[in-house]
């Protein structure tokens, strides 16, 4: 009888409780299990010298290229050897072919994903055995497609044995006097429909805006006898994306749902009704926790994410692998009270500030909102802010929002203009009175229905800088809005329509993790905070104020 592999072990493991996975990662092992006793019916065959021919070649022949296991023997870690004895060692009795054709593997970032499919795709160019080995590491651009494929590059440069025999050159690795060689491809490319993949990685799948490179590579497939396609990926938020198809089709799969002999997963994170919270249950999207993920890091992220929505839709998104929504509700309204500090406007009287401008339509809220960077001593950062509405029918609007407009246009805190819709030039003469009073070094705007008033402005002497409302743009104020807050410094003196705004915020997150405020998704009008945002985009880029000689005051 062989001797039970570390794969084997991992494999039991986890049916016997000890090691705790996701619920579709224990699907996957629960399949193989079952297919060892009824797999030959359907032409099946486990083959455990393939498997483990595949997990030997890592520390045999590859080192780490980075972090602390640098340049040390490249040992797969239990599950990764669960996961490659699984896909490798299946194959069709007939033709000796593998199996699958197509693995999905999503996991929590930081678990190694990248490193792993670079050593595959160096085990498939040489050791395979693949007549003309056509491997590929595909995204929706070069930078990243290049990740796998520059590491691989990395990992051979570092093997004497294996530098002697694959030829490095740019973008290309090769076997001499074969027609084998691994590229990086990208769907930015014109050439892909030629292409011919006996083995193709396919990087941060949930980043793919369209099924465009994935459908190319299905396709070409066609062309071999013996090809796979690996898709490794963080988990995504747009749910009907390539990738979320690709999730949903395996999870079916793995459910017995569909039947498909040829399909793959292993897709690692959190079960429905799991607490977040709960460290015990960071395993199921971080096998690797422990060793290449640090739980003092995890810790750390989690700390913070219990302050910041914004920031816990990353970590459930990025670290506990959890499909999340493309919005979430942001403020912390807590924490936001806490920065009620009354803002003395006397006191604050010829100090620099920078102006955030958000028109709306000219019959709805606009916000000019102005932010004083600290000074000297003073921490605190200052906001202060103005709202204006057209005055004709402010009643029936009130009544029909559910939102006091009313009201707080008799406290002043609105300024109403004449008629049915707002007439910029009160708030053109607002900027102008408060320029009287504050040192305004810029005002940003959003382009958006802006051009008449920005070009009076100008006119008027102002420093008017365009902020285009993307998350190239506004992920650092958005950002850095929510790190004041969460530590105390910003003054916002209480302002009831500020604070309304503040709650109705959502942001939008990115395949990146950048955020933005969202006004299409958010609950209610946010302007205030846009234009708030929009002002410590130039704020927080400004150099600091030089220390002034002498304070004064304008009567």
């Amino acid at each position: 009888m062989a001797k039970r592999s570390v794969a084997e072990k991992y494999i039991a493991d986890v049916l016997a409780g000890r090691i705790l996975t996701s619920k579709l990662v224990r699907l996957e092992i629960e399949r193989h299990v079952r297919d060892l006793k009824d797999g030959a019916a359907r032409g099946l065959i486990f083959d455990r010298k393939a498997a483990q021919h595949v997990i030997d070649f890592f520390p045999l022949y590859l080192l780490h290229t980075e972090g602390e296991y640098c340049d040390q023997p490249f040992v797969l870690l239990p599950f990764q050897q669960a996961q490659l004895w699984i896909l490798y060692g299946w194959k069709w009795k007939a033709t000796g072919y593998r199996r699958f054709k197509f693995a999905y593997n999503e996991i929590g970032r930081g678990n190694g994903k990248s490193a792993f499919a670079s050593g595959l795709c160096i085990y498939e160019l040489k050791f395979f055995g693949e007549p003309g080995a056509q491997v590929y590491s595909a995204s929706t651009d070069k930078k990243t497609a290049k990740l796998v494929f520059d590491t691989a590059d990395l990992m051979v440069k570092k093997s004497e044995w294996l530098s002697e025999r694959i030829l490095c050159s740019r973008d290309n690795l090769s076997i001499a006097g074969t027609a084998s060689k691994f590229e990086p491809c990208a769907s930015e490319d014109m050439n892909l429909m030629g292409l011919r993949p006996s083995f193709v990685v396919l990087d941060e799948l949930h980043a793919h805006r369209t099924s465009g490179v994935w459908d190319v590579f299905v396709t070409a497939m066609g062309k071999r006898r013996n090809p796979l396609l690996f898709a490794i990926t963080n988990s995504g938020y747009d749910r009907h994306s390539v990738c979320w198809n690709q999730r949903e089709y395996s999870t079916k799969v793995l459910l017995g749902i569909i039947e498909d002999d040829t399909w793959f997963a292993w897709i690692c994170g959190l079960d429905d009704g799991d607490d977040w919270e709960d460290e015990r249950n960071w395993i199921k999207a971080n096998p690797a926790l422990g060793f290449l993920v640090r739980i003092e890091d995890m810790r750390s992220q989690a700390a913070k994410a219990k302050a910041d929505p914004s920031a816990l839709n990353s970590f459930l998104r990025f670290r506990l692998s959890v499909w999340t929504s493309s919005h979430s509700a942001w403020m912390p309204m807590d924490k936001w009270d806490l920065c009620a500090t009354e803002v003395d406007r006397l006191a604050l009287r010829g100090r620099r500030c920078f102006g955030g401008l958000d028109l709306s339509t000219t019959i709805d809220i606009s916000a000019f909102v102005l932010v004083f960077p600290p000074e000297g001593d003073d921490k605190q950062w200052y906001v202060i802010p103005y709202f204006f509405l057209p005055e004709e029918a402010i009643e029936s609007r009130s009544k029909r929002d559910r939102v006091p407009y009313d009201v707080w246009a008799r406290q002043g805190l609105f300024t109403l203009t004449p008629g049915d819709v707002i007439d910029y030039d009160f708030i053109r003469s607002q900027v102008n009175e408060l320029a009287a009073e504050y040192e305004i070094k810029e005002i940003a705007y959003d382009p958006y229905n802006a051009q008449q008033l920005v070009t009076q402005l100008t006119g008027d002497g102002f420093e008017m800088v365009v902020l285009r409302q993307g998350f190239l743009s506004l992920n650092a104020p958005t950002k850095r809005l929510m790190e004041l807050v969460l530590t105390g410094v910003l003054a916002h003196g209480g302002n009831p329509v500020l604070r309304w705004m503040a709650s109705n915020v959502m942001v939008a997150i990115d395949a990146a993790g950048c955020i933005k405020p969202d006004k299409a998704a958010s609950r209610e009008k946010i302007d205030g905070i846009a234009a708030l945002v929009d002002a410590l985009a130039r704020a927080i880029v400004a150099p600091a104020a030089p220390k002034r000689k002498h304070a004064f005051l304008i009567a």
